[in-house]
């Protein structure tokens, strides 16, 4: 099955659309399973691995994205379901279904995808990559002096940090931590106890790397033999040396395992006088979940995976056969070990815009303009300068921060580490439950304490989630501020690889809406109302169903009405209905929506004009902005429409003005989004993805290679901005 098929397979079956009774629009077919749309994203993900246009190394990386994606899916979502089954709970999904029956279609879905990841590798990836003289090899291809390398290295580097448990009455079945590598090893044979236990379990340890660069062949003539780079996998390693372990005995088999657990993280915060020492506590439980998924090499034997099953109180349901190594998301390093650049995506120097070259007076700039920035394509580095002026500035009195990804070694870190030292009353607000950057938020939290910083974790109950930060400097004997918004992260390397917009600005009303924020994330007090930010959980919901219903309105009193939005996921309810009323009304809809979306377009009578695009490429697509016709607004935030973050986040969304910037933003983001005809798949009534194509006579245009040809250029960004639109 090719990815694309896929992508299609991963779909959701109408059950009763074509009626001739209109339906309510909360009926259940008229909503995609978030899970499945997990799924079905995920092998659009893995369709870049077939691409051709995409470098070798590039295609190598997105299989691996898609592995590490399942991974999370499985430590998370499946876990939450398994655990609704194990309680009992009837609650059912907007579309139906109960967790009984998500669970057995996430089970066929992802068994589906898991194949077509392996076949992928095998069949596709691995015969390229060979062809373009890069080889991983297996234990039958190792020639003799692959061997002899290879049996040096295992006893020097590999067999000193082994412990075999054979298994016995004294040698119960040892624990298995989330992820890790293990092999279960079949023995025949008395050893020198005279125990004849038959079964041994071998847990890798994490610090040894996992792909292995090989010595390169030794000259065959006068001249050099040119074959290129070969590598191999430490697991096949540890199983072609593996009788070392167990002298005097024979290996009749031994396979590979990996068992994924419960990673989601649990804090009765109300119950709890201190948040942080609370989550160090849990995150020592991140590895030792409940089991949710076992996959096991193609050489386990069916007895040994019951007998791994029945260890880890899983069924065939949860158990996955892999053909090749049980983790694909290790094969990553080889896309760095390889060094083949022309492999690669060719390097991207981000624009710097023109009024702040040299690094001068940021304050002075942002006093005169705003400065709006379309990320990657525009560099983050004004962002971060913001923050590193206003540490050395001595005008400077406060900064206030929300940081939700980040690290203790991050230049924001570091720069507000600086302003905190420098005597500066610095406040940052840090979500220590960002998942899977817990540990890192942690030791940034800390180190803040230690240097001095107000730190605060947001509101219990609520992430905080926004992307803000205020400066307040003293300027001529009065005080003015300064606020970057964002939609992303302040993370140096995230801003390299998503889309993601920025505004920077002085604007008094902006400024106090974000100080009135920050009061409500460190004090107490009841709601504080904002001018121009849309705020989650306050108004932010609210809000965008007015801005959906205003264009109804206008539609049925026959006004030009339309709305263009790009966001990661669509889920929330009442939002899908209110699209569905909008649409109803007459009001044209095109959705970008990255990864999960429950929405269902071209229903008779209910969707007929709302369309959904998804866009997966080089850049992770990750800017939240919607445009509403009648009311010309153009918002962009932190927030995508789903529940969580509507009604259970601390979230901000800021408005752009109708200028350059502005309509600058809305061409690159949407409607140069709805011209893509070479990253873009478009989301079919019944559920499935099919990849965009340019029609007949029509050129083939990608928005991220048109913009980062506008980089390159190094256009001013109002200029690529006219060459999208004219493009487009």
């Amino acid at each position: 099955m090719s990815a694309p098929s896929a992508a299609a397979a991963i779909g959701h079956p109408i059950v009763s659309l074509e009626r001739p009774s209109p339906i309510g629009l909360d009926h259940p077919d008229l909503y995609f399973n978030r899970e499945l749309s997990r799924l079905a994203f995920n092998a659009r993900v893995l369709h870049q691995a077939l691409d051709p246009a995409v470098p070798l190394l590039e295609r190598l990386r997105f299989l691996t994205i898609s592995c590490s994606n399942l991974d999370e899916f499985f430590e998370i979502r499946v876990s939450r379901l398994q655990q609704q089954l194990a309680f009992g709970l009837s609650a059912r999904s907007p579309d139906g279904l109960g967790a009984a029956e998500i669970l057995g279609r996430v089970s066929a879905e992802a068994h589906q995808l898991v194949a077509e990841q392996y076949r992928v590798l095998d069949q596709v990836l691995l015969p390229e990559l060979a062809r373009a003289r890069i080889r991983l090899l297996r234990a039958d291809d190792y020639e003799t002096h692959h061997i002899e390398h290879l049996r040096g290295y295992f006893r020097r580097e590999v067999l000193p940090v082994l412990t075999p448990i054979g298994l016995d009455p004294a040698h119960p079945f040892p624990h298995v931590q989330n992820k890790n590598l293990a092999l279960i090893v079949s023995l025949d044979g008395t050893d020198a106890f005279g125990r004849r236990s038959g079964v041994a379990v071998v847990q890798v340890p994490r610090a040894l790397p996992r792909v292995l660069r090989l010595p390169d062949p030794p000259p065959r003539s006068a001249q050099t033999d040119a074959r290129g780079r070969d590598f191999t996998l430490l697991s096949t390693v540890i199983q072609r040396f593996v009788g070392e372990l167990f002298p005097g005995m024979t290996v009749l088999s031994c396979a590979p395992f990996r068992l994924t657990r419960d990673a989601d993280l649990f804090v009765a915060e109300e119950e709890t006088d201190d948040l942080l020492q609370a989550m160090k506590g849990e995150l020592s439980r991140r590895n030792d979940g409940d089991a949710v998924r076992l996959e096991v090499g193609e050489a386990c034997t069916p007895q040994m995976a019951a007998f791994l099953l029945a260890q880890f109180e899983l069924t065939e349901q949860d158990l996955y056969r892999v053909a090749g190594p049980v983790n694909l998301h290790r094969l990553a390093e080889l896309v760095d070990l390889a060094e083949r650049p022309d492999l690669r995506y060719p390097p991207h120097v981000p624009r710097t815009p023109k009024v702040l070259s040299g690094k001068g007076d940021l304050f002075a700039a942002l006093a005169r303009s705003n400065l709006t920035l379309h990320h990657p394509y525009d560099s983050a580095a004004p962002v971060l300068e913001l923050v590193r002026q206003a540490a050395t500035d001595p005008d400077v009195l406060a900064i206030k921060q929300t940081l939700y990804r980040t690290g203790k070694h991050s230049p924001f870190a570091q720069a507000l580490l600086e302003a905190a030292r420098a005597g500066k009353d610095v406040t940052v607000v840090i979500e220590l439950r960002a998942r899977f950057d817990e540990a890192a938020n942690i030791d940034l939290a800390t180190a803040l304490q230690d240097a001095g910083a107000n730190v605060v974790y947001g509101v219990v109950g609520y992430k905080t989630h926004a992307k803000m930060m205020l400066i307040v400097r003293r300027e001529n004997g009065q005080l003015r501020r300064y606020a970057h918004f964002g939609t992303g992260n302040y993370h140096p390397t995230t801003a390299r690889l998503y889309t993601d917009v920025s505004l920077l600005t002085a604007d008094p009303l902006l400024c106090e809406d974000a100080h009135q924020v920050f009061l409500q994330l460190t004090g107490l007090g009841s709601v504080r109302p904002t001018t121009k930010l849309l705020q989650a959980p306050f108004s932010l919901h609210r809000q965008i169903l007015q801005a959906i219903d205003a264009e109804a309105a206008a539609a049925r009193q026959g006004q030009p009405a339309r709305i263009v939005a790009k966001m990661n996921a669509l889920t929330e309810p009442q939002i899908i209905a209110a699209l569905y009323r909008a649409s109803q009304a007459g009001v044209e809809i095109d959705l970008i929506v990255r990864g999960i979306c429950c929405i269902r377009p071209g229903v008779p009578g209910v969707s007929e004009r709302i369309r959904v695009r998804s866009i997966v490429g080089r850049f992770l697509e990750h800017a939240r902005v919607a445009w509403f016709a009648s009311s010309g607004q153009l918002l962009c935030g932190s927030a995508d429409w789903m529940e969580r973050n509507l009604q259970r986040r601390v979230e901000v969304v800021f408005p752009l003005d109708a200028d350059r910037d502005g309509r600058r933003i809305q061409t690159e983001c949407l409607f140069a989004a709805l011209r893509d005809n070479v990253g873009a798949w478009a989301l079919q009534v019944d559920g499935s993805w099919l990849p965009v194509a340019p029609a007949a006579g029509e050129p083939s245009f990608s928005i991220q290679e048109a913009l980062l040809r506008g980089a390159r250029l190094d256009q001013d960004a109002t200029e690529t901005g006219a060459l999208v639109e004219r493009v487009s």
